[in-house]
């Protein structure tokens, strides 16, 4: 009896020592531990912030966002993320150059378009006035060099430094906020205080930025930035399209419900959506740039990849399975108490959104590996279906049903298309590493 506590003893110290050595888990502590602080932060002044503005100001704003984020998705035609993926860096910095040169492509051809037919960027937006456009050209401007800023800080692991970027986000935009929403400046205080948190994180990763571009400035041409630009060109065919398809996948639901329900529903669900994902982040935000890290980590040195992907989609199962039964028990009531009563719709959508985030949550993995073993072309087709089916489950609810219920079968929906993402997913690692995927699950759950 006593051998058997002394192994025990034994085995759980020798846990706890691999665990503190283990880089992987340092790094996502690292980056999580800035997010944690990000996610208080938010947290804290979120009941004073959602006092300061209305419904219908978070409507207006999730219209604007959901536009920006749809083009935003193209910006770098997602050669950022592919930065990350060369084994030299002499390569992975002309991927960056790339990645900024399509940013500033994109969002002056997109600018443009604005200006020109100006109409068709009011309807969307709900705005109106030229502000906007100068707003909409900068958001777009500041989003593509945060992501390309962000890749390559991942690829150097200056974890410490995307982690303060976090923070440094969130206190611009919260505090930003609050002075704007005492100022009454309503959606337009909410959308440049977005745009100046993204530019204040992005001013912070230069720093890691800028020497390395200093010491590699003359491994930087354009007749690489060519030949890489072929060589990686699944990114933009099928990530970037990947990335554009789920874009118009989130941001379709605040435009269709501001046509079918106005901007009060459309806000109340852009509302409940933010405090529902801002949890989320604290995980996913350190998880992705670790776990892409690792994984392409892995691969360069031949080692599987397949039980990596298999734990960390259990993990993020286990932790998120308890908080999303009370939210779906109780966000109406935690709303109003928090946010105040005109939050109460909120909290009765993110009881229906709950299903779809917690499926969402646990989709990362899939996303990340689908990339590392290059199946963007089937992710490309699974988000067509995805965003058909999207559409299809909102306009047909928007034209015969209430709000909730429409809301209720559109996170059905979005919950049981990322269960099956997963799983395929999966079932290729497996299938590339010529290993039983339905095998390891069973020993994993044993």
């Amino acid at each position: 009896m006593a051998s058997n506590k002394f192994i025990i003893r034994s085995n759980i110290k020798n846990l706890i020592i691999k665990l503190k050595q283990s880089s992987f888990l340092k790094n996502i502590f690292i980056v999580m531990s800035g997010t944690a602080i990000a996610q208080f932060i938010t947290y804290a002044l979120s009941p004073i912030i959602s006092r300061l503005f209305t419904p219908e100001d978070f409507g207006i704003f999730g219209s604007f966002s959901a536009v920006t984020g749809i083009i935003g998705a193209l910006l770098t035609l997602d050669y950022s993320q592919a930065s990350m993926l060369p084994k030299e860096n002499h390569d992975a910095i002309n991927l960056f150059c790339l990645s900024i040169i399509t940013t500033v492509i994109i969002t002056f051809i997109a600018s443009a378009i604005s200006i020109i037919k100006p109409s068709i960027f009011y309807n969307l937006t709900r705005t109106r006035g030229l502000g906007y456009l100068l707003l909409f050209f900068i958001t777009l401007l500041i989003a593509g060099i945060n992501q390309a800023s962000q890749a390559w800080a991942v690829r150097s692991k200056a974890f410490n430094r995307t982690s303060t970027s976090q923070i440094i986000r969130s206190i611009g935009s919260s505090g930003s906020r609050i002075l704007l929403g005492f100022m009454k400046t309503g959606s337009f205080g909410l959308i440049i205080s977005n745009a100046f948190a993204n530019l204040l994180a992005s001013i912070n990763l230069f720093q890691i930025l800028i020497p390395d571009l200093k010491s590699m400035r003359s491994n930087i041409n354009l007749r690489m930035m060519k030949s890489l630009a072929k060589e990686y060109l699944d990114f933009p065919l099928f990530s970037a399209s990947q990335n554009f398809l789920n874009a118009i996948s989130s941001g379709l639901p605040v435009l269709l419900i501001t046509k079918y329900y106005g901007l009060h529903a459309a806000g109340a669900y852009a509302f409940g959506l933010t405090i529902l994902q801002a949890p989320m982040s604290l995980v996913l935000t350190a998880l992705r740039q670790v776990l892409f890290q690792k994984a392409c980590e892995f691969q360069h040195k031949g080692q599987k990849i397949l039980l990596l992907y298999i734990r960390t989609v259990i993990v993020l199962f286990v932790i998120a399975f308890i908080p999303s039964i009370i939210l779906f028990i109780w966000a109406p009531q935690v709303f109003t108490i928090i946010f105040g009563a005109q939050w109460q719709l909120a909290g009765i959508l993110a009881r229906s959104l709950i299903i779809w985030m917690l499926f969402v949550f646990c989709n990362l993995p899939a996303i990340i590996f689908s990339r590392i073993i290059r199946i963007q072309r089937f992710v490309f087709f699974y988000d067509l279906v995805l965003l058909a089916a999207r559409t299809f489950t909102l306009i047909i609810g928007g034209i015969h049903f209430k709000l909730t219920q429409t809301v209720m079968v559109f996170a059905i929906v979005g919950a049981l298309m990322n269960i099956y993402l997963i799983y395929f997913v999966g079932k290729q690692v497996a299938k590339k590493e010529n290993m039983k995927y339905s095998l390891i699950l069973i020993d994993l759950l044993n």
